[in-house]
């Protein structure tokens, strides 16, 4: 099958769409799909992001669309993200009546509350709007769906996510020699990631900050006793994972959290709060703690078998998540 994907998450940007969108690709190619992905550097004129100079977005429009899908004629088409690029190819699929699917992977709405202030309802408006024509929405966990399900979504989708086993695995943890216990949180380092609730916590040992984003050096500069190492990928980033002994997940705007799923596969259990993202994975006791003080739950952490928390990761992977995403697709 022929599979376009429009997406304005791309690399260089890291983050768990990115993520998402890579393996995806190569599990749908290895299981012989053709996939051509359409995203910003497709397009001749890009952008820095406002308020995230990092992410460049395209300057893509709906008419000009078609000559990335010319000679291609995908059998199915689909839209990750909501920007300049998704709306394009939304704009292009609602011109030339071809049936589409999206995700819904970013809660937008709330973002842009953070950064700009603006009621997160109006912005929510113009998602609903987005995503109402797609035949499927899919999204990754069972209480993100029934969300959205109760502010008027009918066409909504799972699509669970996956996690290299392989890669993230148990290892050594001399790899870190600083004062015990190791306390780790990875990802974008944004005001949306909510990260001054663990940064400023009271808590015993070091903790180590690994990503990179706009708050990145206001943070580093701000916390001197944080460790602050940056973006990290692949085996180097396993190794810290796996050297750390609990995951600090403080956000409150997402919607799943790969990070967690990488960091129970090394053995390392999860801390955060009872909400959207946190509550699907974590199982309070078994595999990390979820209160609404983070300091309780964060030390709770400490008490978790590493073992537990890698046999509940094993459950998933990048073949079931592409399957599944195979199956949630229509034709044109």
């Amino acid at each position: 099958m022929k599979i376009a994907i429009a997406t304005d998450a791309w690399p260089p940007q890291i983050s768990g769409v990115v993520t998402t969108l890579k393996r995806t690709i190569k599990e749908l190619e290895q299981l012989g799909h053709e996939v051509r992905p359409i995203h910003p550097h497709c397009f001749s004129v890009t952008f820095p992001c406002p308020t995230y100079p990092q992410i460049r977005l395209a300057l893509a429009y709906g008419t000009g669309f078609g000559r990335h899908l010319n000679g291609f004629v995908p059998d199915c088409v689909h839209i990750v993200t909501e920007g300049p690029v998704g709306l394009a190819c939304r704009q292009f699929c609602r011109k030339e009546g071809l049936k589409f699917t999206t995700s819904f992977t970013t809660r937008f709405d709330e973002y842009v509350q953070l950064r700009f202030g603006v009621p997160g309802r109006f912005t929510f408006r113009m998602l609903r709007w987005f995503h109402s024509p797609a035949s499927n929405v899919m999204i990754a966990s069972q209480p993100f769906r029934k969300e959205l399900e109760e502010k008027g979504f009918s066409n909504t989708v799972l699509w669970p996510r996956g996690v290299d086993t392989d890669l993230f695995n148990l290892g050594d943890k001399s790899f870190i020699t600083d004062p015990r216990p190791i306390f780790l949180y990875v990802g974008r380092v944004a005001v949306e990631k909510n990260i001054e609730s663990f940064l400023s916590l009271d808590l015993p040992g070091t903790k180590y900050v690994v990503g990179d984003g706009p708050s990145f050096k206001k943070l580093k500069a701000c916390y001197p006793n944080v460790r602050f190492v940056g973006a990290r990928h692949g085996k180097e980033l396993a190794r810290y994972y796996a050297a750390s002994d609990v995951f600090v997940f403080p956000s409150l705007t997402d919607t799943f959290g790969i990070v967690m799923l990488e960091a129970m596969a090394c053995g390392l259990p999860v801390a955060g709060y009872p909400v959207r993202g946190p509550i699907d994975l974590v199982k309070n006791g078994i595999t990390g703690f979820l209160d609404r003080e983070l300091r309780i739950a964060t030390l709770k952490a400490l008490e978790i078998d590493p073992q537990a928390c890698r046999r509940f990761a094993r459950q998933y992977s990048w073949r079931k998540s592409a399957r599944r995403f195979v199956e949630n697709l229509v034709h044109v």
